[in-house]
């Protein structure tokens, strides 16, 4: 049986197109950007062209765009950079998040938490979705220091509300931060339309290398540097850059643009799947998220009366990830899918199936039928 890979979510293969560009790095280009000789002007040129890069695919100005080691740095610097800003009213210590978001949001705020800031954590509904009147309440309640909602839910594919959260914050004179690591390149990602102040970019989940991100900080928006030292990065990131990868950032970013128009044919793979896993098990599997406002290539389920580890164990060679976890016999629950009330009985069955640019329609063919199989073989 041939290797399919459906975990696009959890990672992605690194594009030829992004593999090329940062071949010249390894082999000639090895001057520091920040020296003023021959050997550093094509580190330095392109450096600022990555950076003019992943600006474009934002809809951004490439001055607002910092480099990052990937989505959970830029969102610890976010959030901790917000914090310890010099400028923040030490009144506002309310920190909001909703109950779906990233451990790699979660814990810089649970950090803070020791140094006096308070959670403020806003429900979803059955969808996964949060309700922009639920974070407006937060802001009346005043003290607010940062709001932080991400783009998409990174297990259902949930998409939130984020320019009508946005709206309401700039209302209230708070910065909103999102951490887009599951849309940029799969949905538009403009920070314009979302009306954010800080938007965080993994690199590995949309075909760059591992190790290397950005975090979008609106002009005038003001935060503590990440790490101390030189200027680099206008002073909010020290250490010398890493061209190879920045690099490679900004051509998966450009890549990214010219691959949005077509992500209708994703989209129609992950319905092809989605139909066919309801002809074979009817009322017996589960959507999880939203049926419309959701990533164009993530689907999760729930096969109801299975766990999802026994689901992919009678997959071969099929690479997709469980709702849960299973340790010594006991089934660990998504915090997502039990944040949205699913019941633990269906919970305990999801699945998440996400797709890539890489995907064919005869590897979801091939999927269904080895469900198929399975499913005729426990019905037996």
């Amino acid at each position: 049986m041939s290797r399919i890979y459906l975990d696009y979510n959890a990672s992605t293969p690194v594009a030829p197109e992004v593999r090329a560009a940062m071949a010249p790095f390894l082999a000639e280009h090895f001057g520091n950007p920040s020296s003023g000789h021959w050997a550093s002007a094509p580190a330095k040129h392109a450096l600022e062209r990555a950076r003019a890069q992943v600006a474009a695919l934002l809809g951004a100005q490439p001055g607002e765009i910092v480099f990052t080691a990937g989505g959970s740095e830029a969102n610890n610097h976010a959030i901790k950079g917000i914090w310890f800003a010099p400028r923040r009213d030490p009144r506002r210590t309310r920190i909001v998040i909703s109950a779906v978001e990233h451990p790699a949001v979660v814990q810089p705020v649970r950090f803070l938490e020791r140094l006096g800031a308070e959670a403020a954590v806003v429900p979803v509904d059955g969808h996964a979705r949060v309700d922009p009147a639920a974070v407006e309440r937060e802001l009346a309640r005043g003290g607010v220091a940062l709001v932080s909602i991400m783009h998409a839910n990174n297990e259902v594919g949930t998409l939130q509300p984020i320019a009508e959260i946005g709206t309401l914050c700039r209302a209230a004179g708070v910065p909103f931060h999102t951490d887009a690591a599951q849309s940029v390149g799969k949905i538009p990602a403009n920070v314009e339309d979302l009306k954010v102040d800080l938007l965080s970019v993994a690199g590995h989940k949309l075909y760059a290398p591992k190790g290397v991100g950005a975090l979008y900080i609106r002009g005038g928006v003001a935060l503590e540097p990440f790490v101390h030292g030189a200027g680099h990065e206008a002073g909010r990131r020290a250490g010398t850059e890493n061209v190879l990868l920045n690099v490679a950032l900004g051509a998966a970013c450009e890549l990214a643009q010219a691959w949005l128009p077509r992500m209708h044919e994703i989209r129609a793979l992950r319905e092809q799947l989605w139909t066919g896993l309801n002809e074979i098990f009817g009322a017996k599997i589960v959507l999880n998220g939203h049926p419309e406002a959701r990533l164009p290539n993530t689907l999760n389920v729930s096969f109801v009366g299975r766990t999802g580890a026994d689901v992919l164990a009678a997959l071969d060679g099929v690479a997709a990830t469980t709702g849960s976890a299973c340790h010594s016999g006991s089934v660990k629950l998504s915090p997502v899918l039990e944040a949205m009330g699913v019941d633990p009985a269906v919970e305990k069955g999801a699945v998440r199936f996400s797709l890539g640019r890489e995907t064919t329609r005869s590897e979801i063919a091939a999927v269904l039928k080895q469900l198929a199989d399975a499913a005729n073989r426990s019905s037996a």
